[in-house]
């Protein structure tokens, strides 16, 4: 037997992962309850996923138009947010996680309706393959959904930190998020201080919200790893 053939020496790719940590996820998910239900390809994995179970679950809170497309076209129904008070678990990616659960979000441009879904949440899960955890937050491009008229003087007030400011374009025209506002990519930056940095930024005049997730920061890390899932607690 080859090792393409054999599972337990397979190499599982970035992908692969992805889809172990979307099934994964299922476990937390409470029949009977509308489950929330974040933005991006590992949340992709997750919603095909839960597609299994429809039929136990009241449907889903989403956190981006794309997400409620996905779902409502695997026949799961998705609630509007202000008609739901409380939802039980929010199931989401991240772009970074660290060992204390702060993460980064939002390189998917869903940042701010992530961050209102995972505060209606009384847990969050995380999943994630293992490339996204890291001792501190900052080496991938910290998100910022911004007001469009604060761009210059936001980037201003980041530049002054030490960090390097770009607005995120698709097609050559600023990106417009779900909420209609642009998105500020910032690197350069070592945030030791989850909490006072989100704090801080989201002090700002004309920011909407940072994707630092530190308030709403997850319980529980799915991580896909070459051995499997390993399952982080905060």
């Amino acid at each position: 037997m080859t090792h393409a053939q054999n599972p337990a020496h397979a190499v599982l790719s970035q992908d692969d992962l992805k889809t172990l940590v979307g099934q994964a996820a299922l476990q937390y998910v409470v029949p009977g309850e509308i489950v929330g239900v974040g933005t991006g390809s590992t949340v992709n994995k997750f919603i095909d996923a839960l597609a299994s179970m429809k039929d136990q679950i009241k449907g889903a809170v989403s956190s981006s138009v794309a997400s409620t497309e996905r779902l409502q076209a695997l026949g799961i129904t998705v609630f509007d947010c202000n008609d739901v008070a409380e939802l039980s678990v929010y199931i989401d990616g991240a772009d970074e996680v660290d060992h204390q659960g702060y993460m980064i979000k939002g390189g998917g441009a869903a940042l701010t309706r992530e961050k209102i879904v995972a505060a209606q949440s009384r847990q969050f899960v995380c999943i994630a393959d293992e490339s996204k955890l890291v001792q501190t937050l900052g080496k991938y491009p910290l998100p910022v959904e911004v007001i469009p008229m604060a761009v210059k003087r936001i980037t201003r007030q980041f530049e002054a930190m030490g960090a390097n400011v770009v607005l995120r374009l698709a097609g050559g025209m600023p990106l417009l998020t779900d909420n209609g506002q642009y998105i500020l990519d910032v690197t350069g930056l070592h945030i030791t201080d989850p909490l006072g940095f989100e704090s801080q930024v989201n002090q700002w005049p004309g920011v909407v919200t940072v994707g630092v997730f530190a308030f709403q920061k997850a319980q529980v890390c799915l991580l896909g790893t070459a051995s499997g899932v390993k399952t982080l607690s905060f």
